[in-house]
C-alpha cells in the first residue's frame, strides 16, 4: 500500500540512531508522502537540519519561533495538519516528557496537539529501555492510545547487545502503511497461514517434494498483517524472506507441518491452507545415501496425515477455514467436493489450464466457492492482489 499524499509529521529527538531518520524521510518521499520534520535541539548535535530540509523538501522546524520579527511556528497547526506522526527516535528524555506531558519544545507541545495516529520508535541503551521508569512511561503513552514499535535487539552504540535500537526505517514504514490498511472486522482475529511445499525424505540427501513456491502464502499473510490480523505463517522450504511483523514456523515435511500447525489451530480465527502439502511420503527412510544400483528401484509410499481434512473435523463455529484446490481437470467438481469433504468455509480454486496461474509465477487466477454454493470469478492477476480479493471475501463472510 502506498503512502500517496499521506501527511506524515517525523519528529526526531537526541539519540545516535537519529542518523536513521535521513533513510526514513527519504523512503517516506519516495512513497509520496508529504513529510514535515521536527528536531529537538539535542538532535542537531547528531543529524543537520539541512540534510533533513533536503530530503523532506520542506524547511526543518526545531522551535517555537521562525524568526526574530515575531513569526512562530503553530504547533496546533502542525498537530492537525498531519495525518500520522512518528517520534524516531525517541529518546529516553522525549518519551518521559511526552508521557507526562512536559511542554518544553516543540516536539512535545505539536504532540500534545496532534490528532491524529502517533507512533513512538524507542532508541536507547539496553539498560535505559529496560529501566522501570521508561517502561513505564511508555505504557503510559500506550493508555493514551499511542502506538510503540519496540526496540530491535542487536550492538549499541556503548558496545553493549540487547535490546534498544532503532526499528529499522523498513519496518517503520510498514507499521505506517498497517495503519492506513486496518480493517476493523480483523481487529484482534489471530490467523494461520500454511505456505509453500514440503519435502519428504528419502534418504540424507533426497527427498519428494513439489514445484510450489510458496509466494501466495505469503502474499495471503501480508495482507491480512497488513490489514490488521495478527498472522503466523507455518511454511515449508521456501526462499521468501520472512515480512515484516509476522512469525514464521519453518518445517520441512508434513508431519513436522501437522504438529505446528495442530499447536496453533485452537487459538486461531482464520486458517488459510495455501500449502501444498505432500499426499504421500517414504514408508521407510535410508540413514545413508541409496547408492545406483537396480535398473528398477521402488519406494514405498505412505500416506501422510490429511492436515485440511483434520482441522475441519475440528473446526469451531467462531473458526473460519479456506482451503485451495489445484486442479488440472474436472477443476469445479473436483473443489465443490474438497469443500465439503474437508468442512471448508471457502475454497480457491488453480488451475493448471489456465496460462499464468499456479506453481512458479507471480501471478495467478482463481475462482472462490463458499458454502451457499456462489462462484466469484477473478481475472488473472498479481499474487499480491488475488491476496487482497481473498482477503476481502473473507472480510465478507465474519462481517
Amino acid at each position: 500500500m502506498s503512502l500517496k499524499d499521506k501527511k506524515i509529521l517525523l519528529g526526531v529527538s537526541g539519540s545516535i540512531a537519529a542518523y536513521k531518520a535521513a533513510l526514513l524521510v527519504r523512503l517516506l518521499v519516495k512513497e509520496e508522502a508529504q513529510v514535515k520534520v521536527i528536531l529537538t535541539d539535542s538532535a542537531k548535535e547528531f543529524i543537520t537540519p539541512l540534510t533533513l530540509a533536503t530530503l523532506s523538501k520542506n524547511p526543518v522546524l526545531s522551535s517555537f519561533t521562525k524568526n526574530e520579527i515575531g513569526q512562530w511556528n503553530n504547533h496546533v497547526e502542525l498537530g492537525l495538519w498531519a495525518d500520522a506522526m512518528i517520534i524516531a527516535p525517541a529518546s529516553a528524555h522525549t518519551i518521559a516528557k511526552c508521557a507526562n506531558g512536559i511542554t518544553d519544545n516543540l516536539l512535545v507541545a505539536t504532540y500534545l496537539s496532534a490528532k491524529c495516529p502517533v507512533f513512538f520508535a524507542p532508541a536507547m541503551d539496553l539498560d535505559m529501555y529496560k529501566h522501570p521508569s521508561t517502561l513505564n512511561n511508555l505504557d503510559k503513552l500506550v493508555s493514551y492510545g499511542n502506538h510503540i514499535i519496540e526496540a530491535g535487539y542487536g550492538e549499541l552504540a556503548s558496545g553493549l547487545v540487547g535490546e534498544g535500537r532503532l526499528a529499522e526505517p523498513e519496518h517503520i514504514i510498514h507499521e505506517l502503511q498497517r495503519n492506513f490498511l486496518k480493517n476493523p472486522a480483523l481487529h484482534g482475529k489471530k490467523v494461520l497461514v500454511t505456505a509453500g511445499p514440503t519435502q519428504e525424505p528419502i534418504d540424507p540427501v533426497r527427498f519428494i517434494s513439489n514445484h510450489s513456491s510458496g509466494k501466495m502464502g505469503f502474499a495471503i499473510a501480508e495482507a491480512f498483517n497488513m490489514a490488521g490480523a495478527e498472522v503466523i505463517i507455518v511454511s515449508g522450504p521456501v526462499s521468501i524472506q520472512a515480512p515484516i511483523g509476522i512469525k514464521v514456523e519453518k518445517v520441512f515435511s508434513a508431519q513436522q507441518m501437522y504438529e505446528v500447525v495442530e499447536k496453533q489451530f485452537a487459538g486461531s480465527d482464520i486458517v488459510i491452507l495455501a500449502a501444498a502439502v505432500a499426499d504421500y511420503t517414504p514408508s521407510h527412510v535410508a540413514n545413508k545415501k541409496i547408492k545406483k544400483k537396480e535398473e528398477v528401484f521402488n519406494i514405498e509410499l505412505t500416506k501422510t496425515v490429511d492436515i485440511a481434512a483434520t482441522l475441519g473435523k475440528h473446526k469451531k463455529a467462531n473458526q473460519l477455514i479456506v482451503g485451495f484446490a489445484l486442479e488440472t481437470d474436472n477443476e469445479l467438481d473436483n473443489a465443490k467436493g474438497k469443500l465439503e469433504r474437508k468442512n471448508f468455509d471457502l475454497i480457491v480454486l488453480n488451475s493448471l489450464q489456465d496460462k499464468g496461474a499456479g506453481f512458479r509465477y507471480d501471478t495467478n487466477k482463481i475462482k472462490i466457492l463458499d458454502r451457499d454454493g456462489n462462484i466469484y470469478d477473478f481475472d488473472l492477476k498479481s499474487k499480491q492482489e488475488v491476496a487482497g480479493d481473498i482477503l476481502n471475501m473473507v472480510v465478507s463472510k465474519i462481517l
